[in-house]
């Protein structure tokens, strides 16, 4: 493997936007479209996430995951309320808005920076030779709890859908999480962890984002902090 350096600095993004798509729901495709707009901001981490409960319309989604459809319907009982369907723009862990209404999406990162101060802590990573760290600073009173997760992802997946409502359309879906891996705990104090490359990375594998999140899987609550990388 040919040595490569990447480094993620520590800066604050402002937000964290999980977009829960199908390749069988009609409404989805301008969700998908503006996912790939919001991509280029650097400040904004954006990711993909493919549910499956729409595949009984005609077409398996080929990016689908089940553990999505399960984040999805946690989120909503974590919130209190049962607002789950496609296309949902969770930002930063504490709200949702239709995932195609940019308006909407921008007037709910400025909302959940007032009310919930996510993003506060730098998380960083860097890729050197055939490992991945990830750095997840001290909490500055020294107080914190949240869930490290790793997310490998793919930039860019073109999509040609064969049946269902989308029949004949080609997609492209942006940052497609493949899987989510558990670094570990972040209690407060400073943490580094460091992954293998081969351990996840693979042909489709071009990318990466880090999520430290407070409350846990079953009942995920705000963003603490985030970061992103590519790998090639």
């Amino acid at each position: 493997m040919t040595a490569t350096h990447s480094t993620v600095g520590a800066a604050e993004p402002r937000a964290v936007i999980e977009l829960f798509t199908s390749q069988g729901c009609s409404s989805c495709p301008p969700a998908d479209k503006l996912a790939g707009e919001l991509a280029r901001d650097p400040s904004t981490i954006v990711m993909t996430l493919a549910v499956d409960y729409w595949d009984y319309l005609g077409w398996k989604d080929t990016l689908a995951i089940a553990g999505h459809t399960s984040r999805q319907r946690s989120y909503a009982k974590s919130r209190g309320d049962r607002e789950v369907y496609t296309p949902q723009a969770v930002v930063n862990g504490v709200a949702h808005v239709i995932g195609s209404d940019k308006v909407a999406i921008e007037r709910i990162i400025q909302e959940t920076r007032k009310s919930a101060a996510p993003l506060t802590l730098p998380v960083s990573m860097s890729v050197a030779g055939d490992k991945l760290t990830v750095n997840v600073p001290a909490a500055t009173d020294g107080q914190g709890q949240g869930e490290v997760w790793l997310c490998p992802t793919t930039k860019a997946v073109p999509v040609v859908i064969g049946r269902g409502e989308n029949k004949g359309r080609t997609i492209t879906y942006t940052n497609v999480v493949r899987r989510w891996m558990k670094l570990g705990e972040w209690t407060g104090k400073a943490e580094t962890f460091t992954v293998p490359l081969a351990s996840f990375q693979n042909g489709e594998i071009d990318s990466a984002a880090v999520v430290v999140q407070s409350g846990v899987a079953s009942a995920p609550k705000v963003m603490l902090g985030a970061a992103q990388t590519g790998l090639r």
